[in-house]
């Protein structure tokens, strides 16, 4: 059973683990990267429904992962594969689902779901089974509204890495860049290592003075799950090292806290962005973008002008918007070496239009460097 926080009841078939899970229930637009969707830990806390209706035919393997195991609450598809039939799979969707003990639901109008979350609006959920589902509608509903909001919640400290660790730059080398974990997946570390950087990942509890011990040539902020207007430390850490004349590159979770640095405010969206298929307008170039999401909570900046930071970092434009609601994707400062995007563009498991912001946080370290010399 599926029960949404409004009463709300949908009755299927137990998927994965058995057991009771409870969370934020939010809905997945992408028709194809269910793995990297399960492996994304800016999905932790949540109970992700995927709209697409068939789940789970090219299995599981261990390429594709995007961290060390699977972040969702829990899992809701409408048709699970039967059979696993794809020459890379290595394990099937069901196995893993079980084994990470994600308790989930199958065989449910996920159309219907979908529909009413668009409505009302991402809600607190809880999946019952097994032994679970034997409990009456009222002590499931009563669970379902002792959970968490998700609006209020840090989660960084949960996903973030317990140590740092470091990649290797490839090819030629361009500098060193500080990623500061607040969930990030392996695709983007592995992009920035690409464009010749030493990558020193560094776990969310990093201070300014060690970040500065690091000396890197840029800092980047990584997507993640929970409220951005709950990490008052991380903006006090970005406003510091923005002070200190060092570029920025942050991405999801990494924009919304630019956006707080720099003196804006963040709100929860009703039903966020998440998928591998919103179009958003580069307003410099007026090309449209196919790009990956997964936020719930966006940044209040006006678009269309030209505005003032509050904290003293110089003029900041709106760069990208959101086709489909007008919400701000992107942010610029025009004075200091800074912009951000609220969208993924290592995009795993694609599309690729914006793998070119990676190209532009090089060229913005290489000038800076030049400047400096």
């Amino acid at each position: 059973m599926l029960v949404l926080e409004d009463g709300t009841r949908f009755e299927g078939r137990a998927y994965g683990a058995r057991g009771r899970t409870l969370g934020e229930a939010v809905f997945a637009t992408g028709m194809t990267g269910y793995q990297e969707t399960l492996t994304d830990p800016s999905y932790a806390g949540q109970i992700v429904l995927q709209t697409a209706p068939h789940i789970g035919n090219t299995g599981m393997n261990s390429e594709d992962e995007e961290s060390a195991r699977i972040w969702v609450a829990g899992y809701i598809v409408r048709d699970p594969s039967r059979v696993v039939s794809n020459f890379r799979a290595q394990r099937s969707l069901d196995d893993d689902l079980v084994a990470s003990g994600v308790v989930g639901i199958s065989g449910i109008d996920t159309r219907a779901v979908t529909r009413h979350i668009r409505s009302a609006g991402a809600m607190r959920a809880g999946i019952f089974s097994g032994a679970d589902a034997a409990l009456s509608a009222g002590e499931q509903l009563d669970l379902v509204r002792s959970g968490a909001e998700m609006a209020g919640q840090n989660l960084s400290g949960a996903v973030s890495t317990a140590e740092p660790y470091s990649l290797p730059a490839q090819g030629e080398r361009v500098g060193s860049v500080a990623v500061l974990d607040l969930g990030v997946k392996a695709s983007t570390l592995h992009f920035l290592a690409e464009r010749g950087f030493d990558v020193h990942v560094v776990p969310q509890t990093v201070t300014i003075d060690e970040i500065r011990a690091l000396e890197p040539d840029a800092l980047f902020f990584s997507n993640g799950p929970g409220d951005p207007s709950a990490s008052d430390r991380h903006v006090e850490l970005l406003r510091e090292s923005l002070r200190d004349g060092r570029p920025y590159f942050g991405i999801c979770f990494g924009n919304q806290l630019l956006g707080r640095a720099l003196g804006y405010e963040t709100y929860k969206l009703p039903f966020g962005h998440r998928g591998i298929n919103q179009p958003v307008l580069d307003k410099a170039t007026g090309r449209v973008e196919i790009t990956a999401h997964n936020h719930g909570f966006a940044v209040a900046a006006p678009i269309g002008e030209v505005s003032e930071s509050s904290q003293g970092f110089g003029r900041v434009e709106v760069s990208h918007v959101d086709l489909n609601d007008d919400v701000v994707e992107g942010l610029n400062c025009l004075d200091i070496p800074a912009f951000s995007v609220q969208y993924h563009p290592e995009s795993a498991a694609g599309p690729h239009d914006a793998n070119y912001l990676f190209d532009r946080f090089r060229d913005m370290v290489l000038a800076s460097k030049e400047s400096d010399a």
